[in-house]
């Protein structure tokens, strides 16, 4: 099924982007904490930096004392002096 075509089924039966689509959704509160729900796995962790895997691509976090308060299997919470978020692979 093409992306575009999720799009439109997602709009038509008022369905949640994030859930068809297999998005991310990022929740972040100022520039101290972030969620990530729907994530696929974290593949590097820092003080200063927290690689996620997507189904879309790859999520970077940067900023200063990154703690992970708490990780779940689709859900990570972050928190710290968050600085910067960058998008790798995504495919737009």
């Amino acid at each position: 099924m093409g992306e575009k075509w999720s799009e439109r089924l997602a709009d038509l039966l008022d369905l949640p982007r994030d859930v068809v689509l297999d998005l991310p959704r990022i929740i972040l509160t100022g520039n101290r904490r972030l969620v990530v729900e729907n994530h696929k796995g974290v593949i590097e962790y820092t003080s200063e930096l927290l690689r996620l895997n997507t189904a879309k691509g790859e999520l970077r976090i940067r900023g200063e004392g990154l703690v992970l308060p708490a990780i779940f299997r689709e859900e990570v919470w972050v928190e710290g002096r968050l600085q910067q978020l960058e998008f790798y692979d995504w495919g737009d």
